[in-house]
């Protein structure tokens, strides 16, 4: 459900992104005082409850922004003209544009071809509206959804999208999908057919409060399609969706275009009315982020996110930049920055004891890396959720301690005495004292140094270990951290390798310690058992990078997926944040609370920026610039 963006080591990541890259959230109490809350998109239906009024979204927490009679999004220009081309520059390569499976490397814009039953907004917390879905209901104890599909929704070829194609993408997600839609979708016990356009889902004893919106967003699939083309196989033939663009050209490991559909069904719906402006966009594949600069700069491209604050000070000081054929602009947000870390396997025995891995976090020296490679612009990450109300702070208050209390022997006892700050130095470049700290924890755990080499006691084993990446713009970060632990005894192979592997072994596990970013949105929620929960650890792809397996993790997740009221959900998600602080899965790296966009001046974009950041598919072209 999460597509990992700019800044993570990851693959397929486009130098572009600034969309909030978690789609997932909480569904909560729409405060109608019902037995009954239905929900309306667009039109009222039979069973709307006499006086509670039509509604035309679902909201996690409390009710949607938007009403039955809204036109078009607060953060879109609804006039914006159609036409022109979006070029944009990815690193890395692909392999397939089955984006569904772990299989290959698939190319970024899957959400420009499938459609899901209901489309999220980006200036709420956690919203969804009508898309192929006319109409949802939901109970008020959320124990089943049901949808009724608009008649007009279209597969490209021209097919109706039926309840049949529905049930067809629950079943074939849930059995031959992602670790993700595995999960989710396997808390669907009973599937009923109210109306030859209606669907419900009839959850089981283990789903929550957030399963109607989940499978709101689930991707919906052709039957008939799917029933002529193996579905677990990697392909370069592009598939049939619903979307605004169908693939119109692919170079494989190259390129990918898109290119919008004239007649696309949902053109004129409130819900997508001012986005989807240019006729086509373009994905170019570059070897690394240096040549990819480099051909925003000779034009090549349109836009880029830049997150790199040297480069950002330095590498924009060129003639189109100076008469304003380029723009420079700092894009503020107030989207959670979530976790950029350098993250420990705990699959390895070698990190199995949290001592030891809280040790090798006094090794690394943000304030110097900071000021040697970033001109000081970042802050520390100190939380997974930093940058918003949802991060722990302080010691646990009352609300928070009513939910840890009863975790307490299997939670680290820090949690309710500490309050967690990431190890710092002076910016000098010295450590010492760090690294006399990590030399003790380290000693506790049972390693020495024995000839300039850190072992352990008991099996005389050396302490070694590779840190993969994916960027080579990670590798001086890397290297950095790799000298300090060095000083300690410890041998860091830092390796860099292309995307296919990178991704092979990523989903396999097969690593000691790679780069990743968590993105969350403001409403966390069931992409959290995907990220930490013991499930997770156990299959292959997921999100859970760190191996975490630990009831104590799993319980609050839970609690979070069972929050019904926001003052709720933010005391556990902080109840959460602090048993994951304090676990040391992670070296946590840093973050800003701004977007960078540089782009060329025949782009134009809506005056108004959601709070999770600027969304790229409501810019349009100005055609005599163009």
């Amino acid at each position: 459900m999460q597509t990992d963006g700019s800044g993570s080591d990851s693959p397929s990541t486009a130098s572009y992104a600034a969309r909030p890259m978690t789609a997932m959230g909480y569904l909560g109490n729409l405060g109608l005082g019902l037995l009954l809350a239905a929900v309306c998109l667009g039109t009222t239906p039979s069973w709307a409850e006499s006086g509670a009024g039509p509604h035309n979204g679902i909201a996690m927490h409390g009710s949607p922004k938007y009403g039955a009679d809204f036109s078009n999004l607060d953060y879109v220009n609804p006039d914006a003209p159609k036409g022109g081309v979006l070029r944009m520059t990815v690193t890395g390569s692909f392999d397939t544009l089955n984006p569904y499976i772990i299989k290959g490397v698939s190319p970024p814009g899957r959400h420009y071809v499938f459609e899901s039953l209901l489309k999220r907004t980006w200036d709420e917390p956690f919203s969804l509206y009508g898309l192929i879905a006319e109409t949802i209901e939901v109970p008020d104890d959320r124990s089943w959804v049901a949808f009724t599909l608009r008649p007009e929704a279209r597969f490209h070829d021209g097919t109706p999208i039926t309840v049949d194609d529905v049930i067809f993408s629950l079943e074939t997600l849930r059995d031959k999908g992602r670790p993700n839609h595995r999960l989710y979708y396997s808390r669907v016990a009973l599937i009923e057919r109210p109306g030859p356009r209606a669907v419900k889902f009839i959850f089981g004893p283990d789903a929550d409060r957030e399963m109607p919106l989940i499978m709101g967003l689930m991707p919906i699939l052709s039957k008939a399609y799917y029933g002529k083309t193996d579905f677990t196989k990697t392909t370069l033939e592009p598939p049939l969706g619903s979307g605004p663009y169908r693939i119109a050209q692919v170079d494989p490991g190259r390129t990918i275009v898109y290119r919008r559909v004239d007649d696309y069904w949902g053109a004129n719906l409130p819900i997508n009315r001012g986005q989807n402006n240019f006729d086509e966009i373009r994905y170019d594949y570059y070897r690394n982020a240096t040549v990819a600069l480099e051909a925003f700069k000779a034009g090549e491209s349109d836009i880029r996110r830049e997150t790199d604050p040297k480069l950002w000070a330095t590498a924009y000081d060129f003639p189109a930049v100076a008469d304003g054929r380029i723009k420079l602009e700092v894009l503020p947000h107030g989207r959670p920055a979530g976790m950029r870390a350098m993250v420990f396997n705990t699959r390895r025995a070698l990190f199995n004891d949290r001592r030891v891995r809280q040790a090798l976090g006094y090794a690394f020296d943000f304030e110097w890396t900071n000021k040697a490679y970033f001109h000081g612009d970042y802050s520390r990450t100190e939380s997974y959720f930093a940058n918003s109300e949802l991060a722990s702070r302080g010691l646990p208050g009352p609300e928070e301690l009513a939910i840890l209390e009863p975790l307490r022997g299997q939670i680290p006892e820090e949690v309710f005495t500490t309050v967690y700050r990431p190890p710092a130095t002076d910016g000098s470049g010295s450590i010492r004292a760090n690294l006399q700290r990590a030399r003790g924890l380290l000693a506790e755990a049972g390693w020495s140094v024995e000839n300039t080499k850190l072992v352990h006691t008991a099996t005389g084993r050396a302490m070694t270990f590779e840190i993969l990446l994916l960027r080579p713009d990670n590798e001086r970060i890397a290297l950095a951290y790799a000298r300090n632990l060095e000083r300690l005894g410890i041998t860091v192979r830092v390796r860099t390798v292309d995307s296919a592997q990178y991704q092979y072994r990523v989903q396999d596990y097969d690593f000691d310690m790679v780069f990743k970013t968590w993105y969350v949105t403001l409403s966390p929620g069931n992409e959290q058992r995907y990220y930490w929960g013991s499930e997770a650890a156990e299959s292959s792809g997921s999100r859970n990078l760190a191996g975490i397996k630990d009831p104590a993790v799993d319980t609050l997740v839970d609690l979070i997926a069972a929050a019904s009221d926001r003052g709720g959900l933010i005391a556990r998600t902080r109840a959460l944040d602090r048993v994951l602080l304090w676990g040391h899965y992670i070296v946590p790296l840093y973050h800003r609370g701004a977007d960078r966009v540089v782009y060329w001046n025949k782009l134009n974009r809506p005056e108004v920026t959601p709070v999770y950041g600027y969304v790229i598919e409501t810019w349009w072209s100005d055609s005599e610039k163009q």
